[in-house]
This record gives structure tokens, sequence and C-alpha cells, in this order.
């Protein structure tokens, strides 16, 4: 699909038309939580939908069911763009994936197991996945919008974090995760090149295309990014969901310092460092931070910090009364 000839929104549906069905429910249910993000004067959509038949509440989307915006980014299987529903003015992001790459690369499985994981989730802090559908050559996600975009460009923009900021954020993804393993969903690729932030700063967890369901636990796949695998991936042991705990410690550091706390230009040696837990963390970096990196990166997976005890920790505790309201946070009555 080619990007837009100018910012402003234009008509899409050029080639073969597009088929494949998807039901609507969820994006209807979702036009209040989003609307705003459109820019639209109106009242949210679902008010001009309540009177659809059943029918008519199953629609089929293709291509031409949406105007194209500008892109958003451009991952290592497609790309994504804003767009509005035609039939709604309901705002989302629209990722196209060539079908010709999905194949080269074998990861068609990968790629169905990641829409059949992300479209049953419902989290304040994960992307949602509302539909799909596709054409002869494409494959096209239907996701939410995320108003203020990447959390990696954020990052590499600002160098590092302050402790308010990055307590907050870790807060919110601790309550994904915990979610997901409550589900036995293990993600298995949390880094900041994975997370997006919503219209009103909140994270949003996303990218589940290493993420697995797993009622019996152990697995034994060595997958997600160098910089965040734990020691027994390295190790070639077996792992449970508590790798989710480590990469939550190693992105703790790397919000806080701005780069991942076993980084070496050598792959060798960063896989010597994370099998030692050669941990270094710089003076500037608070105590009560420290302790949750030190409690989050344990060698022996059974010893890492709980995630229904992060919201408790004295960091989080610590900074909970400093952070913006408007950005949701886990906020916890006293």
């Amino acid at each position: 699909m080619p990007p837009p000839s100018s910012p402003n929104l234009h008509k899409a549906g050029a080639g073969p038309a597009p088929h494949g069905y998807v039901s609507s429910h969820d994006v209807v249910n979702a036009q209040t939580d989003a609307h705003r993000s459109s820019g639209s004067n109106s009242s949210p959509p679902i008010t001009a939908l309540h009177n659809q038949s059943e029918v008519q509440a199953h629609r089929q989307y293709s291509l031409d069911s949406f105007e194209i915006g500008r892109k958003l980014g451009k991952g290592k299987f497609g790309k994504v763009y804003c767009a509005r529903d035609k039939a709604t003015g309901y705002v989302c992001a629209l990722k196209v994936m060539e079908k010709k790459e999905l194949i080269h690369f074998k990861v068609e499985k990968q790629f169905r197991r990641e829409i059949e994981i992300q479209s049953n989730l419902r989290h304040p802090n994960i992307l949602r996945l509302y539909g799909h559908f596709h054409d002869s050559s494409r494959v096209f996600l239907i996701l939410e919008y995320a108003g203020q975009g990447e959390m990696f460009k954020v990052l590499r923009k600002k160098g590092r974090f302050n402790d308010i900021l990055a307590s907050q954020y870790i807060c919110q993804i601790a309550s994904a995760l915990s979610y997901l393993h409550k589900k036995h969903i293990i993600h298995r690729d949390l880094k900041p090149e994975n997370l997006l932030i919503g219209l009103d700063g909140e994270v949003k967890l996303s990218d589940f295309g290493w993420s697995v369901h797993t009622p019996s636990s152990r697995r034994t796949t060595m997958c997600g990014t160098l910089d965040y695998l734990p020691p027994e991936m390295v190790e070639a042991k077996d792992h449970d969901y508590k790798v989710d705990l480590w990469a939550l410690g190693v992105l703790t550091y790397e919000f806080l310092v701005g780069n991942p706390p076993f980084e070496e230009p050598a792959h060798k040696a960063t896989y010597k460092r994370i099998s030692k837990v050669d941990l270094k963390i710089p003076p500037f970096v608070s105590v009560e931070a420290a302790d949750l990196i030190r409690r989050l990166l344990q060698h022996q997976p059974e010893r890492r910090y709980p995630l229904d005890q992060i919201p408790d920790h004295p960091w989080i505790v610590k900074n909970r009364p400093l952070w913006p309201s408007s950005s949701g946070g886990q906020r916890r009555s006293s």
C-alpha cells in the first residue's frame, strides 16, 4: 500500500478487491475509549450504531472500508498506517503485511498465533487487536491507535527516564504481564521497541509474535531479543513465565540508564554477562530502583520478584504520589 500523497486522510482501496470476514463488535464497543484520538467534533460513533441489525454488526472489512493517513511506523514484516473507519469515523492503526514475506521468512504459524492471542486480550496496558482481513497478496490487522507513538523513540530522544515516569511505566507493564500470566500467556519479547504510548500517556504492550499460550508452563524455544534474554535461555534450559520477570528487570534498568545492563559489542560477551548476571548499576540510579532491578534480575527464576508485589515495592510507593493522574497509572487507594 503506497504512502499517502499528503498528510491529509485520503480514499483507500486501489487494486484487487480485498476479502475476508471479521466481527466488528470489538471495534464498535471500543469507540468511546479512543474516539477522541480521531479529532472529530461529532459524538462517539457508537451512538449511531445502536440500531444496527445483527447482520450489519458483522461487517465485511476491506481496504476500501478505511481512509488511510500517514505512516506510523515500519517493522520487519510490515508497515503501520493511521486509518479511519469510513462507516464509524473510528481512528485506528492498520498494519499491512505482504503474504509472500510471511511465507518467505516462514513465520505464518507465528503470525497466526499472534492474532489468536492478541485478539482475545482486554487490558488497558495491552494494545487491542480489533480484527483482521486480507486480499490476494496482503494481510491487514486493525489495531488500537496509540496516540503518542513508540516508546523506543521517546526513550532515545530523552536518553533515559526519571524515577517518576519510569516507575509508572514499569507498574503498568507489570500489571499487563500479570494479566497475561493469569491467562497462561508468556510474552517473551518485552523491550522498548514493543511498547507504545497511548493518547493519555499510558503504556501499551504490543507485538505478540513471540508470545505463547502455555498451560503446561515449561518451554524450550530460544526467542526474543539478545539483550533481554534470561540466563535459562542463554544456557539452553527450559523456561516459563518467569522469563518476563527477567525482561522487566532489564527494561527497568534501560528506562533509568538508557541502555540494557548486559550490552556488549560481541554477542558472546553479552551471553557471558547474562549467564553470570554481571550487573553493574550506575550510582545515579536510586537505591529503591536498584533494589527492584536486583530482585528481578536473579539467575534462579524462582527467586525473581513476583509481579503482584511490584505495586507495593518501595520504589513504586515512593513515586506513585507524583505520577500524572492523566496517564492511566495503576494507583492504589490509601
